[in-house]
């Protein structure tokens, strides 16, 4: 049974012209609700919002230190990025470090979201490579934990032992049983969970003070996701403009299909919501709402503004209307 509720609402005028209902848990640092609103048991698709889940076995395995890896190289590890130069040189320079090249991804190629890396392309008569794909950090880390373990080049094979200990991380940090899972829009296995699932794992993520193999790869993944902002999605998205804003204290990262998830490690608290339309304007309000309510954010700044309570505005530059937080979601 959906028993989502208004989150986001859009306004034109005195119109309430359509509105977002969805999912969402706040966790502390046990796994425990702190506040809900929808069914935290609803199953999701976490899609990439679990990109640092499926990291953890690339660090606590030893892969990184074997290999060298940077803080960069991790926060690209947990990144849906651009397509943009500063993504795109370094993704090669990993394949470069690995003695590979772009056919060994599995991702696909994927058209770069950066406006000057697609004209780049056009004007040279160029078609995109796998390395251009939102996730070929992600895929990165899956190729330089397969070469670590000795593997099979298939890494994105469910019976891979890539994906296998992905899976392990997965149901271990998010405490859900086997509920599933499917094929994500780069090729590899994306595991089900609830909204409390995935609340429950950004808070053990947001455990700094772990002292166990897996809390300080967490820690480690985490630090570099905020040190690097620029590196996890790009130039205007909300994922680098949030932790920007908030000066390298949360992480936060979005998922296709209306998910966002925050990691909070000063307080101990994880954050997770699923948008029942799938809408990224509702995922970016509300996550942005839940930053400010729970004091990470200044609900002043400019980047918590823009998402809620940005404007509408038309074609001839007119503010026809607005986005904003609904009153059964939150009072901010």
């Amino acid at each position: 049974m959906n028993m989502s509720v208004k989150m986001v609402e859009i306004w034109r005028g005195d119109f309430l012209e359509s509105y977002h209902t969805g999912h969402a848990v706040v966790c502390d640092r046990n796994g425990n609700i702190i506040e809900s609103w929808g069914d935290p048991n609803h199953i999701i698709l976490p899609r990439s919002s679990s990109k640092m889940l499926q990291a953890l076995p690339l660090v606590e395995s030893g892969a990184a230190d074997a290999f060298g890896l940077t803080s960069e190289q991790l926060a690209l590890s947990c990144a849906s990025h651009q397509g943009a130069l500063i993504h795109t040189g370094r993704v090669r320079e990993w394949l470069s470090a690995l003695n590979i090249d772009d056919n060994s991804f599995r991702c696909g190629a994927q058209s770069p979201s950066d406006k000057s890396a697609k004209t780049e392309l056009i004007l040279l008569d160029q078609k995109p490579c796998q390395y251009h794909n939102n996730c070929s950090g992600k895929h990165s880390g899956f190729l330089t934990l397969s070469r670590h373990l000795g593997a099979g080049p298939e890494y994105i094979d469910p019976a891979h032992p890539v994906q296998i200990l992905a899976k392990e991380a997965f149901q271990s940090m998010t405490e859900t049983s086997d509920l599933g899972y499917a094929i994500d829009g780069c090729s590899a296995p994306n595991f089900a969970t609830t909204v409390h699932g995935l609340s429950r794992a950004m808070s053990k993520m947001a455990n700094s003070k772990s002292s166990t193999v897996r809390g300080k790869a967490a820690v480690r993944l985490v630090d570099a996701m905020v040190k690097h902002p620029d590196l996890v999605a790009g130039e205007g998205r909300a994922c680098t403009e949030l932790m920007m804003a908030m000066e390298g204290k949360v992480a936060v990262k979005t998922g296709a299909e209306g998910v966002f998830i925050a990691i909070l490690p000063e307080k101990g608290i994880g954050i997770s919501l699923k948008i029942t339309d799938g809408t990224t304007r509702a995922a970016e309000s509300a996550i942005t709402g839940l930053l400010v309510k729970y004091g990470a954010l200044d609900s002043k700044h400019p980047i918590a503004q823009k998402h809620l309570n940005g404007p509408i505005v038309n074609w001839r530059g007119v503010i026809t209307g607005g986005i904003k937080l609904s009153e059964s979601f939150t009072s901010i």
